[in-house]
């Protein structure tokens, strides 16, 4: 199981969204507004403190968990569908998730946690 997160523009989120959609076993996604800068290319300084307080743009990030095979082809559409060629296009990073419970279905989720969790040493 994988998180996978992503910052994009919001001019591309309806764009990715569509493409995720029509990933067979999509599992659905969150997403929130969020702002943020990216580093200065090298040598580059911003002219005043102003500015670098100031140079912030607005963003989304996407949120999802999903199975380990889908892992690439969702980054994948992600990537896509949020290039735009132009610096700011964004960012995509998986990372490992340990358990996931869906909150409908807490009962078969929490007897498999219990029985993983049983298994691990220490835990006895």
């Amino acid at each position: 199981m994988k998180e996978i997160k992503a910052i994009v523009r919001p001019a591309r989120l309806d764009r990715v969204r569509d493409a995720l959609r029509r990933l067979p076993g999509f599992p659905g996604m969150n997403f929130g507004k969020v702002e943020g800068c990216s580093r200065y290319p090298s040598g580059q300084n911003p002219r005043s403190p102003k500015e670098a307080l100031t140079e912030f743009s607005s963003k989304v990030r996407i949120e999802m968990v999903c199975p380990d095979e889908m892992v690439e082809p969702i980054v994948r559409v992600i990537a896509d569908n949020a290039f735009t060629g132009q610096a700011g296009d964004g960012l995509v990073w998986v990372t490992d998730v340990a358990w996931r419970v869906r909150v409908v279905e807490k009962e078969a989720d929490l007897a498999a946690l219990a029985a993983a969790t049983a298994a691990l040493p220490g835990t006895a």
